[in-house]
């Protein structure tokens, strides 16, 4: 267990995150593999692996890496306190029609919006020392209707409760964009039980 520990520990001095290229030796692989089984490493790509915490606490330069792209959905529900579920990777909205390659690594997932749907509830603010553009509070709730489906009913009715315990919550705002977004009768049943 102190080996894995003083793994974990290299790890972090190298911002939470190794690549398989970077292990010296199979001693040291087989600590990484016992650290992914406790869940103290979760393996982000093929030979990438990854502390959880820099998973969540970590921002990237987003507009040098996906220039226009906007954090979302887990990174957003993450960043506000909507959820506790950690993002794999960095989540980023961008245009339908465009095309970006991203580096393999640190982890992107890509998300494809139409172009009118993209700017509705963006905001900018300084996250980790970065300026990023990410879905404010409401937009994030109204994209976590949106995507019920996928992300899970449970995970749906977790963000719309934290985010009802917000003093600044804004009920018109959220509205506004549920209608934009073509969510709303969605949205005002959740409410309607909600509240």
């Amino acid at each position: 267990m102190i080996k894995t520990a003083k793994v974990v520990e290299s790890i972090q001095g190298n911002g939470g995150f190794i690549r398989t290229d970077e292990v010296a030796g199979r001693a040291e692989y087989e600590h990484i593999r016992k650290a992914i089984e406790d869940g103290t490493l979760v393996r982000v790509r093929q030979g990438v692996y990854a502390e959880q915490l820099a998973l969540a606490n970590t921002m990237i330069d987003v507009e040098k890496i996906v220039p226009g792209g906007v954090v979302c959905l887990y990174s957003a529900w993450f960043h506000y306190q909507l959820s506790t579920q950690i993002p794999s990777g960095h989540c980023i909205a961008i245009d339908a029609k465009r095309k970006v390659t991203i580096p393999e690594f640190p982890p992107i997932n890509l998300y494809y919006w139409k172009k009118e749907y993209l700017n509705i509830g963006v905001t900018e603010m300084e996250i980790c020392g970065y300026q990023v553009k990410i879905t404010d509070v409401e937009r994030s709730v109204c994209d976590a209707v949106k995507y019920r489906n996928k992300i899970g009913l449970d995970v749906c009715s977790e963000i719309i409760n934290e985010y009802l315990k917000r003093k600044d919550r804004n009920i018109t705002r959220l509205c506004e964009y549920a209608k934009q977004l073509r969510v709303y009768n969605t949205l005002s049943k959740y409410l309607e039980i909600a509240l």
